[in-house]
């Protein structure tokens, strides 16, 4: 241990007690990663032992047209634009169907808030998915996508949820969260979803049995405290609804957006990002190192760091690789496997919500 300000928070984490808010900021403010790595790490193996998830996995964004105009966002483009794309229902279909060989238990949906499209686009996007693949889960829509829906159709954000469990909804991911700061909303964000919005949506989602992911978007304005806030706020989220399945730190790529002359952040700042919401996020189960983010390496490393996810598969990963991500877009099972274990790790495969699977997909146990 090099720096003496760690050891108070070190005893913590050994007696099993909850960090404080002020503990978060100490975490930040020191530049002892590896101390700070080791006790993310002594968490993640009570937590889970050895054993590090992935998931057989497929990525579809139905649309990049998006009404929002974030800074951040190197995806999303005006109808008519330049790359602008929208896909039919019969696309989208097609698209499951090109992976229906491989044995993908999870279908991640995102996209823009498409003026567009109908309500009701929404909602059979997922029947298609449903039909083609019924047993497949189908994690889909963000918060931020919920309200728009909520918007758009005059229902409430209960009765939207309810529209979407009927047509397949297994899970919801957890973007849109970005960081819980009005100052960086402002300035980055605003249009989109306040903190208190975000939580609630999520919270009504557990209320229906809809498990879903949580994410903090680092690495371009936010501050320290504004980060410890955001985490503090999710453990209190979670604490009152129990339903969050996994954390996601975010690392932002700003590549091709607005804010290209930011420079990204390094790995160990991803390290240390990883280990210290593994730390504070003492009521979750996971802390996930997104591969397809962070790059193949850092992901490795990250699983002494704290996380004990690494994603999965992928296939086709629109959003980061807009952002100028260099990462490949696909791995297959035999390579997740192999960077899992060639760490020292135990591979479990799973599916969206963290149920593991054997090899033909049969749900053999719940984890």
């Amino acid at each position: 241990m090099t720096d003496s300000n760690l050891k108070r928070i070190y005893d913590k984490v050994m007696a099993g007690e909850r960090l404080s808010f002020e503990d978060g900021m100490t975490l930040f403010n020191s530049n002892d990663v590896l101390t700070i790595g080791e006790m993310a790490h002594h968490i993640r193996v009570q937590k889970n032992g050895l054993k590090t998830f992935y998931t057989l996995n497929q990525h579809i964004n139905p649309t990049n047209i998006c009404r929002n105009d974030c800074l951040f966002c190197a995806f999303y483009r005006k109808d008519g634009q330049e790359g602008a794309y929208r896909m039919s229902l019969e696309t989208v279909r097609q698209k499951v169907l090109e992976r229906i060989e491989e044995p993908i238990t999870e279908i991640h949906i995102v996209g823009g808030l498409d003026d567009g499209l109908p309500y009701e686009y929404y909602i059979d996007v997922l029947r298609v998915v449903k039909e083609v693949r019924p047993n497949v889960n189908i994690k889909a829509y963000t918060a931020v996508e919920i309200a728009y829906l909520a918007e758009r159709s005059g229902k409430s954000w209960a009765a939207v949820l309810d529209d979407l469990l009927e047509a397949g909804l297994n899970a919801m991911p957890g973007g849109g969260a970005e960081v819980f700061s009005e100052r960086v909303k402002r300035k980055l964000f605003m249009d989109k979803l306040s903190a208190d919005e975000w939580i609630e949506i999520h919270k009504i989602a557990h209320s229906k049995g809809i498990r879903t992911n949580a994410t903090m978007l680092y690495g371009h304005i936010e501050k320290d405290e504004e980060k410890v806030d955001h985490l503090i706020r999710l453990r209190k989220a979670q604490d009152e609804s129990g339903g969050f399945l996994t954390f996601l730190p975010l690392l932002f790529h700003p590549e091709n957006t607005r804010m290209a002359r930011l420079p990204m952040a390094t790995g160990v700042e991803d390290l240390k990002h990883i280990a210290i919401s593994r730390l504070l996020l003492d009521n979750f189960d996971h802390i996930k190192a997104y591969w397809v983010m962070l790059g193949k390496d850092v992901a490795q490393i990250a699983l002494s760091f704290g996380a004990d996810d690494i994603d999965g598969s992928v296939v086709e990963e629109r959003i980061y690789h807009m952002a100028g991500a260099r990462s490949s877009q696909m791995m297959t099972r035999s390579q997740l496997k192999k960077l899992i274990s060639e760490c020292g790790f135990v591979p479990v495969e799973r599916n969206a919500l963290y149920q593991s699977v054997n090899t033909e997909t049969e749900i053999i146990d719940q984890v």
